[in-house]
């Protein structure tokens, strides 16, 4: 790789599913500098393509100037469009035989054997997908409910549609998904699901899957502490022995749908250069992700990024944009500062401090593991008991899911003193203009 240090760096190059300090790099970004990237969608597609080692097709890590682990990395996302005109997704079906402990990881041809089956396409529908040494269906996933849907020009709203058009948008699967040219999974509209038609959902698109790359290789659909369980024990290669070797992850798989456009994220650097990677686009998603599954499309980011000297997270922070907060998480209106300054006079208290709206991510087996999980990352990073996170954010924040079983956001106003302490001050009044 080139040690050039790119101001403006444009990547359109993936992984077959792997995040880690041995993946080859993608270029060097200046600290300061920003990305662009061209992502295929992430989850169906690379889940019923046998040759992926995880659940995702993601980049290529992107080197980040001056980023050396125990920094933190700060993204901003300023753009994200849509390329694919439709989708299907739904809630997933197992094929029990096409793999080993993980259909998402250790995929295996259920008649000849052959692991991580190359595979071509015949015709459509759940059958396409075939083993290319003996013509077997070798995809390790079906529809338990699946429906497709089509976007409008403005990438506004989608709507499912029935047979007839899932048919048609499965004879140009590629083509409707806009695969980029380096995309190696295969469509996931070729399956063309049709259940409820005729439903008109909004459109609000955000990036599922971008962090910093762990210090230890994982499936990049596993690098969470929910994914993350089924590699506890595994038997392929990037098994892991118990819970506390799953404490190496980034989690750069959140699915929060705040993560999208006027967002900025703050990421643990836990390799020399960062290793940030992007992917797993959707067009939409309620919160929690109640199907496991969502809208995964193609489309165009625009990050810029900087680093964070010195800040050692254990494990990323969100600053979302401020309609997207929790009301009572939200930064202070000038009147309400003078409110309170006026109690404080009647009540005699010294002081009411400076505050600004933060979110620890938390990730675990279940909602609650992940909402302890993230107690413990605020409580380390703010030096703060359980105690204290948990009344800061039950009277100035809350909590969130992201995603079920096992990923959260915990908001809380965060007294500004502490923020000045670890160097986030100025990012986080840059977010809310203050």
């Amino acid at each position: 790789m080139s040690e050039q240090i790119q101001q403006e760096l444009t990547v359109d190059q993936y992984t077959l599913g792997l995040v880690g300090p041995d993946q080859e790099w993608a270029g060097t970004v200046a600290d300061g500098g920003t990305v662009r990237t061209h992502t295929p969608p992430a989850c169906w597609g690379p889940m019923i393509t046998p040759e992926f080692r995880g659940g995702h097709e993601v980049t290529r890590p992107i080197r980040v100037e001056n980023a050396e682990p125990g920094d933190a990395l700060v993204v901003r996302i300023t753009d994200l469009d849509v390329t694919s005109v439709a989708t299907s997704t739904g809630s997933m079906a197992e094929r029990d035989a096409a793999f080993g402990s993980d259909p998402f990881v250790d995929h295996v041809c259920p008649e000849c054997g052959t692991p991580w089956p190359e595979t071509v396409v015949e015709g459509t529908g759940e059958d396409s997908i075939r083993c290319a040494e003996c013509g077997t269906n070798a995809s390790s996933f079906g529809f338990e409910f699946g429906y497709t849907v089509a976007f409008d020009d403005d990438r506004t709203v989608g709507l499912t549609v029935g047979a007839d058009g899932a048919d048609a948008l499965a004879d140009r699967a590629a083509d409707a998904m806009a695969l980029p040219e380096n995309s190696r999974q295969h469509p996931i509209l070729l399956y063309k699901p049709d259940e409820i038609p005729g439903t008109l959902g909004h459109l609000r698109p955000f990036i599922g899957n971008i962090g910093t790359t762990p210090a230890v290789e994982l499936p990049d659909s596993h690098n969470a502490g929910d994914f993350g369980q089924f590699l506890i024990g595994a038997e392929h290669d990037w098994g892991l022995p118990d819970e506390a070797a799953l404490e190496a992850r980034t989690d750069g798989h959140m699915d929060s749908n705040a993560v999208r456009p006027g967002a900025t994220l703050i990421c643990p650097v836990a390799i020399e250069g960062a290793g940030l990677y992007v992917g797993d686009l959707h067009a939409n998603q309620g919160d929690g992700e109640l199907s496991l599954h969502t809208t995964d499309v193609s489309g165009h980011t625009e990050l810029e990024v900087e680093v964070i000297k010195g800040l050692d997270l254990d494990g990323p922070l969100l600053l979302p944009n401020e309609s997207d907060l929790p009301h009572i998480a939200k930064p202070y209106t000038d009147a309400e500062r003078a409110a309170g300054d006026a109690l404080a006079d009647e009540y005699d208290v010294d002081d009411v401090a400076d505050a600004a709206p933060i979110q620890i991510i938390g990730s675990g087996a279940t909602i609650n593991d992940a909402t302890e999980n993230a107690f413990a990352r605020a409580g380390t990073l703010f030096g703060m008991t359980e105690g204290e996170v948990r009344a800061r954010c039950t009277f100035t924040g809350g909590v969130e899911i992201a995603r079920l079983p096992g990923v959260v956001q915990l908001s809380m106003l965060a007294p500004m003193e502490l923020l000045e302490e670890n160097g986030l001050a100025a990012t986080v009044r840059e977010q809310y203009d203050l």
